[in-house]
């Protein structure tokens, strides 16, 4: 998912450039450890700071809080660490994701891809003007309505998108040093705190229809 706050806004690691291909072959990393590691745990050490302030109540929550936002800051540093031999972040390789894999003839209106990354429209407009840019995608007149524009997915960035992927998934998804049961659980607890949150309704979810074709191997009729 696309970081709420600042996914169209460049970071140094934004402007950092890349060739649109990875320089070296996929090689799995042991670990995402980070290569700064402190000798404590700063949000037990706060923790601690809570207590001792009266704030027992919310000492708990507090830690859980900024534990998630810690954790959400190393892992998207490390996206953006993997994705940076060509030449994206996270955030727009989302973008491209989408494009790729859940959308007819790959494009979509730059109102749906807003909506299904969960991103307000400039941030969308951020990340499609520096793809397009780039050739990674273009856009088009809508044929039926006038008032909007399609993103539509280049070969190359079909291209991209397969290869960032492939590197994603081995020195990211893979490498998460968590066991199978352990992550299942994170992403349950994970799914009560956001639909606390209004971030999508509960009860069974399903995915659109396109994304559903090619699970089961079909290409859209283009």
């Amino acid at each position: 998912m696309v970081d709420r706050e600042g996914a169209g806004q460049e970071t140094g690691a934004d402007k950092l450039v890349g060739s649109p291909m990875p320089k070296s072959s996929c090689v799995r990393s042991p670990s995402m450890r980070s290569a700064r590691s402190l000798s404590f745990d700063p949000v037990h050490a706060a923790r601690d700071v809570w207590r001792a302030r009266g704030w027992e109540s919310a000492a708990t929550g507090m830690a859980a809080v900024t534990s998630i936002m810690r954790a959400h800051q190393l892992l998207l540093a490390k996206a953006n660490e993997v994705l940076r031999p060509f030449d994206l972040t996270f955030a727009r390789y989302e973008v491209l994701a989408w494009l790729a894999w859940s959308a007819e003839c790959g494009s979509l209106s730059l109102s749906q891809i807003a909506e299904r990354l969960q991103v307000t429209p400039a941030t969308v407009t951020n990340a499609i003007d520096r793809l397009e840019g780039d050739g990674l995608v273009r856009r088009l007149p809508h044929p039926d309505d006038a008032r909007t524009t399609l993103a539509e997915i280049t070969a190359r960035g079909r291209r991209t998108v397969a290869g960032a992927t492939t590197e994603l998934n081995a020195k990211l998804f893979e490498a998460v040093q968590l066991s199978q049961t352990e992550m299942e659980t994170l992403i349950r607890v994970l799914v009560k705190v956001r639909v606390e949150a209004g971030d999508f309704t509960s009860g069974p979810t399903k995915a659109p229809a396109s994304v559903a074709r090619h699970r089961n191997g079909a290409r859209p009729a283009c």
